[in-house]
């Protein structure tokens, strides 16, 4: 063949970017072929997706069909060089001799003389013959390769493709989801403004109730007091006549007593009762389950002990009246039964449900230890926050030592809760049954670790 067509002939048949001989060619819409591989790998790097790197004219289709036509050629080209190896007809220049033997480290053919030579001595040689036997096994055996190359090839292509595709979406999702993260923010911000403003609709009902309570039952103790005032007056006037009556002679005495002692059952029949200061106790919505969130079981696992309190004098006076002065000015010790737990609280937030008895006066709290001494548990509180019941004149009241005052609050029938914020210093108490709040005490900070008790007196 000419040389100047074969040499037209390699270059058709010869990827313009690795340079070799086309594997599996594809062929683009401009009218250029590439090995499928080079282009993917230019494409990869390339700014202008799918451009052609001859021409720079970019591609509709994103898949091409492999050139068949192309791809042979350019194998049986390859078999064309294979075959030339073992040709006789080339001759060796210097030595005008036929180029029998193939060197392997030169790769080209050689004369026996050459093979000789100092240049090729230390190279290893081959008759051509052998040499293209292996060449083809060899090119047979590379075909396979790389059509089986091509697969994975393709395979990995197709699959880097889909991760490129995936890359995409999760970058999609990723700005989806910061614009929905903003509104979201503002929908949560505007539920809990809704929240917000029903709470304070409700702080502000409740104060409104409890003022409007409190004027009605203000006025009610007035007109209970001025009620009681003239009763009393009227109890005296008519005292007073019947100690005149008493004094009189027998026949006066008789004929005015059946008068006086009418007006006396009808004046005890008439007896003004007291008014019940008691607050209505209102439920605060979502409170049970806020605290909830911080319940503690079983705070109170102690069995129940007999014990002695160390009580303060005005909280001994309150609880059990001013009737029995404490001559020794000491602390009075009250004997009573008490049952408390193993935990011992000393941060964070905690809150335990109690069943507290009813109809006897009991103290129910945190303090901050209990001691045991010869036989007797006594708690010590020095530093204790409770709620304690108290009876007086044959009702029970709520009470509590800091500040040490009576609540007018209905008692509650069942549990009562116990809230404590250790690090803010609060301790509060709630009704179990509704959620309504009892009472709240605070203090600066506590300093000692607090354990929860309950005691209550003997029945």
């Amino acid at each position: 063949m000419n040389p100047d067509t074969l040499q037209v002939l390699q270059k058709e048949l010869t990827c313009s970017i690795c340079m070799n001989y086309f594997l599996d060619p594809v062929t683009l819409d401009c009218g250029h072929s590439f090995c499928r591989s080079c282009l993917w790998l230019y494409w990869e790097g390339s700014p202008s997706p799918m451009c052609c790197p001859n021409c720079k004219h970019v591609s509709e289709k994103p898949n091409f069909k492999t050139n068949i036509q192309l791809r042979n050629m350019a194998s049986l080209r390859r078999q064309a060089r294979a075959d030339s190896i073992n040709s006789s007809e080339e001759i060796c220049v210097a030595h005008d001799a036929a180029n029998m033997v193939f060197c392997d480290a030169e790769r080209n053919l050689l004369c026996w003389n050459c093979s000789d030579s100092p240049e090729h001595m230390l190279h290893n040689h081959r008759p051509t013959e052998w040499a293209a036997v292996e060449y083809r096994v060899s090119l047979n055996l590379m075909v396979i390769l790389q059509e089986e190359l091509r697969k994975r090839m393709g395979f990995l292509w197709n699959m880097a493709q889909e991760m490129q595709n995936n890359v995409k979406i999760e970058a999609s999702k990723a700005e989806s989801l910061k614009e929905y993260v903003a509104l979201r923010k503002v929908m949560i911000r505007a539920e809990y403004q809704k929240i917000h403003k029903f709470l304070y609709e409700e702080e502000r009902l409740q104060l409104d109730t409890t003022e409007r309570e409190s004027k009605e039952i203000y006025q009610q103790l007035e007109e209970s007091k001025i009620r009681m005032t003239q009763q009393t007056e009227s109890l005296r006037e008519m005292f007073r006549e019947l100690l005149e009556i008493f004094q009189k002679p027998d026949v006066e005495m008789l004929q005015d007593l059946g008068t006086v002692l009418e007006r006396t059952e009808l004046v005890r029949n008439q007896k003004p009762q007291p008014v019940n200061p008691d607050l209505t106790s209102w439920c605060c919505n979502g409170l049970l389950e806020l605290l909830n969130k911080f319940r503690v079981d079983n705070v109170l696992s102690h069995g129940t002990i007999s014990m002695c309190m160390n009580l303060s004098e005005d909280v001994r006076g309150m609880l059990f009246g001013n009737g029995n002065p404490n001559p020794s000015g000491e602390p009075q010790r009250v004997r009573s039964f008490a049952t408390w737990g193993t935990h011992t609280f000393t941060f964070g937030r905690h809150y335990w449900e109690v069943d507290v008895p009813r109809n006897l006066c009991w103290v129910l709290g945190v303090c901050k230890d209990i001691i045991k001494r010869d036989t007797n548990f006594i708690i010590d509180f020095e530093e204790a926050s409770f709620l304690f019941s108290l009876k007086l004149n044959g009702h029970y009241y709520l009470s509590t030592n800091r500040p040490l005052l009576v609540h007018h609050v209905k008692m509650p029938v069942g549990k009562i809760g116990v809230y404590l914020d250790y690090d803010k210093g609060i301790v509060s108490f709630h009704d179990a049954g509704n959620g309504s709040l009892l009472c709240s005490l605070a203090t600066s900070s506590f300093s000692s670790p607090l354990k929860p008790f309950l005691c209550f007196e003997a029945s």
